[in-house]
This record gives C-alpha cells, structure tokens and sequence, in this order.
C-alpha cells in the first residue's frame, strides 16, 4: 500500500485536487500520456518526454493501487453518516465562506 506522500505527490503529478473520482483520475493520466508521449515529442526533448512519461505511468499506478485497495463501507449507518457530514459541509461553506478564505473540501 502506497504512503500518505507517495499519494499526494501522485495527485500533484497529475494535476489533482485533494478529492478526485476514478473517472477524474483517469482523464488527467490520459491528457499528460499524450502530451508527454515520447513518439510525440520533438528530438532533442525525446529524453526529457520519457522521464516525464514514466513519471507520469508511475503516479497513475500509484493512485490505481490506492483506489484498488481502499475498503468502502456499504452499511446504511455509513451511508447515513456520510450524508450528514456532506450536509453539514455544505452548511458551512455557504455560511463561512468568504470570511476566513475558502474553506477546503
């Protein structure tokens, strides 16, 4: 299982938010996979393009494995404690937001 920074740096790689859906995931791996393909780039930056492109593969695999692995919760308690903590989230971002910055989600 991959480390709390090893995931974090993976999301940076691809140009994700603290929250993203595997769809989300998927998308932005697909985007810099072409862009940064090396059959794709000029030449001289051929080398530079493959080092980027296996980091890229690289933190796709990493957050894959993550998602993989992670234990979801099919309980109604759950489901219902996800949907108070998404009302109460909701409460106050509309409430405070704006007055001490943006609060994250």
């Amino acid at each position: 299982m991959p480390s709390f920074e090893e995931i974090d740096n993976a999301r940076t790689m691809l140009g994700l938010g603290e929250s993203a859906t595997i769809p989300e995931i998927k998308e932005a791996y697909r985007k810099l996979a072409l862009q940064h393909h090396p059959d794709r780039c000029p030449g001289k930056d051929k080398e530079e393009c493959e080092e980027k492109f296996k980091q890229i593969n690289n933190a796709h695999a990493v957050l894959v494995e993550y998602c993989l692995n992670y234990r979801f919760h099919f309980s109604e308690v759950q489901d219902a404690e996800s949907e108070k903590n998404e009302a109460m989230r909701d409460h106050l971002k509309r409430f405070y937001d704006g007055w001490w910055g943006d609060l994250k989600e």
